[in-house]
């Protein structure tokens, strides 16, 4: 449910900004946006940037404008509030299980083109039975499992059994392949990384130059992440990239290094947590109003943006507590801070609003309208 107050108003100060707030740097954003949406056409292949990472359709809108021909989406509930803002065309790069999910994905496709995965028999006759029962037709991709262990079937004669068997079910048309290697995402070396993405192209060219050889065309082989999409872009069998994270990148993502070992720097730092010093009881501490109900720390503690001698040392629910060098120790009570997100996407899951800011004053407000566990 949308919070009744945002923590800012357009036009305000930044320092008039309450805390703990999500601020969105626009400079770095739209230079990330454009960043991604030209690598893709140079490389001639499809964008369909990731919504889990911000839940905007405000946002999506903004990716579709710049080129994308849509978003993917992970739940029926992130699709719908895409559809609800004006998106038309979702991938729902995930499978869905359950007769009432199925119903409302059915129902989502009277509006917009709607696409999704599956990776078991049992589920393509509950898909198939929900789109006659809406007279739609939905487009559906088998998932591969290309190396991330995770949802997707073998690579090859799997595949090819499942993809039969949803070019003969009503009310569902075969699209193509899913191949997306999550885990690749974050392995820190540029070599890592690529030895990865070998293996996810040879099972995926591999599956599709058999579904072609049984004459079933796979228009779409879609997969690829911040970390990686260079790799898939470049494959000659990706033609859909995926990226979500490479808006906003975080804490975590600054740790991969790129092929001669230098720090991965495609795109900056756009997504900040916005947080006041509320205690400075000790020396070498301070404690700010951003803990885990602000940020996530499944990959890491935040990072303090710009001041290189105060450490992020502990989260707890609504405190984060600061190690102090020499160097920090000026600062007081009452400072403002900006927090660089271990992770962005479970981050953004705990705010309601986008505080987006040019220079030191506030732009724009985004609401955040697929936020929370959905379903």
């Amino acid at each position: 449910m949308q919070s009744s107050r945002p923590p800012a108003e357009i036009g305000m100060p930044l320092h008039e900004v309450d805390t703990p707030a999500l601020l969105v740097d626009l400079d770095a954003f739209e230079r990330n946006l454009q960043r991604l949406a030209q690598h893709a056409a140079h490389a001639g292949v499809a964008l369909r940037p990731h919504a889990k990472t911000h839940k905007s359709p405000a946002i999506a809108l903004q990716q579709i404008a710049s080129g994308a021909v849509g978003v993917c989406c992970q739940k029926v509930s992130e699709a719908a509030a895409m559809v609800d803002g004006g998106v038309g065309d979702v991938l729902i790069s995930n499978e869905i299980v359950g007769r009432q999910k199925i119903a409302r994905l059915a129902a989502l496709a009277h509006r917009a083109r709607i696409a999704v995965c599956v990776d078991d028999r049992e589920n393509v006759a509950a898909l198939s039975e929900a789109a006659q029962a809406e007279k739609v037709t939905l487009d559906v991709l088998v998932e591969i499992d290309v190396g991330a262990n995770r949802c997707g079937v073998s690579p090859g004669e799997p595949a090819l059994e499942l993809a039969r068997h949803i070019t003969g079910a009503a009310g569902l048309r075969f699209r193509g392949l899913q191949a997306y290697h999550g885990s690749a995402q974050h392995l820190r070396s540029g070599e890592q990384r690529r030895a990865a993405i070998d293996g996810a192209v040879l099972r995926a060219r591999q599956t599709r130059d058999l579904l072609h050889h049984h004459g079933i065309q796979c228009r779409v082989i879609s997969g690829a992440g911040t970390g990686t999409y260079p790799l898939e872009a470049a494959s000659g069998v990706y033609n859909e990239l995926q990226a979500g994270s490479y808006l906003f990148m975080d804490a975590s993502y600054a740790r991969n290094r790129s092929d001669d070992g230098s720090p991965f720097a495609e795109f900056q730092h756009s997504l900040f947590v916005y947080t006041t010093v509320m205690s400075r009881a000790a020396e070498q501490r301070a404690v700010v109003d951003a803990g885990m109900k602000a940020l996530s720390v499944d990959s890491g503690l935040p990072t303090v943006w710009g001041i290189e001698a105060a450490e992020y040392v502990g989260a707890s629910d609504e405190h984060g507590t600061l190690n102090l060098a020499t160097a920090a120790r000026s600062i007081r009570l009452g400072d403002q801070l900006r927090l660089v997100p271990g992770h962005c996407d479970p981050t953004v899951n705990l705010h309601d609003w986008y505080v987006g800011i040019r220079g030191d004053r506030v732009e724009t407000l985004w609401p955040i309208t697929a936020r929370g566990p959905g379903f």
